[in-house]
């Protein structure tokens, strides 16, 4: 078990003992919440926090215990998050937590860029002042959220506010399940702070390439963007052999002061 597993058990209750977040038992599922989507959030936020550490056991059995739920629902949960690239599901080994791959980190990226590239050039034309005036807002708050944990849901709203206007349902459905899959790559973009810097002055661009409705540059600039995020990443976790989105919080910062990343171009 890793040492995030034996911080926080998942079959047993919390004894006292300090965790990186509050007791995932504590999470209380509002009532029209079903219970698969309880224990999903709930494992995601712990993903997240480093609580629970790439490689960690899901057990089933002992993940119903802890949310007193049947079995039903926590294969359900089990299900989505392997879906989003949180959890990975072995045939007679159960499941873990999902390892932080390089290449993986840069192929979703490649795939987006390729996907939002064609989604931004069917949205353009279909922009009107009420869509723009939107994009620009989520933009700003982007921009002013300080918070990496919400940044990465302000981040994605502004994202697809420029490609909605397409009414490319399909389009759009694969574009968010790209952006779920690699909200865990993300994360480890915004724990060095230098980036989101580049990201919003990125964005700022791409928003004034979207309002003077040049498809062209707007195209250029969304997969410039999304490769070059690819790219950091990739060269995060090899270089610097990043396994968890928290992991500078866990060890003060230490690992990345050894060895400072490259900044992208």
């Amino acid at each position: 078990m890793t040492d995030a597993t034996n911080r926080f058990p998942l079959g047993e209750p919390s004894s006292g003992a300090a965790s990186a977040g509050p007791p995932l038992a504590a999470v209380s599922a509002p009532p029209r919440v079903s219970a698969s989507k309880m224990v999903a959030d709930a494992l995601r936020e712990a993903i997240v926090n480093g609580t629970l550490a790439p490689g960690a056991p899901l057990r089933q059995d002992a993940v119903a215990r802890h949310f007193a739920v049947s079995a039903i629902p926590v294969r359900e949960a089990l299900r989505q998050l392997e879906s989003e690239g949180w959890a990975k599901v072995e045939m007679n080994k159960g499941a873990t937590v999902a390892p932080l791959l390089p290449d993986e980190a840069r192929e979703i990226y490649e795939i987006r860029a390729a996907l939002e590239s064609l989604a931004i050039a069917c949205a353009i034309p279909a922009h009107d002042e009420a869509t723009l005036r939107e994009a620009q807002d989520l933009c700003e708050a982007a921009r002013l959220e300080a918070d990496s944990a919400l940044y990465v849901s302000r981040n994605e709203a502004f994202h697809m506010s420029l490609y909605a206007p397409a009414k490319r349902p399909q389009l759009l459905e694969l574009i968010e399940t790209l952006h779920r899959r690699g909200e865990r790559y993300l994360r480890v973009k915004l724990g060095l702070p230098e980036h989101k810097v580049v990201s919003d002055r990125e964005h700022a661009a791409l928003m004034r390439a979207v309002r003077r409705r040049d498809v062209a540059t707007a195209q250029k600039l969304v997969a410039e963007h999304l490769l070059s995020t690819g790219e950091l990443l990739y060269k995060l976790l090899s270089e610097n052999n990043v396994d968890a989105p928290a992991a500078s919080k866990r060890d003060g910062g230490k690992r990345a002061a050894k060895k400072p990343p490259r900044q992208s171009t």
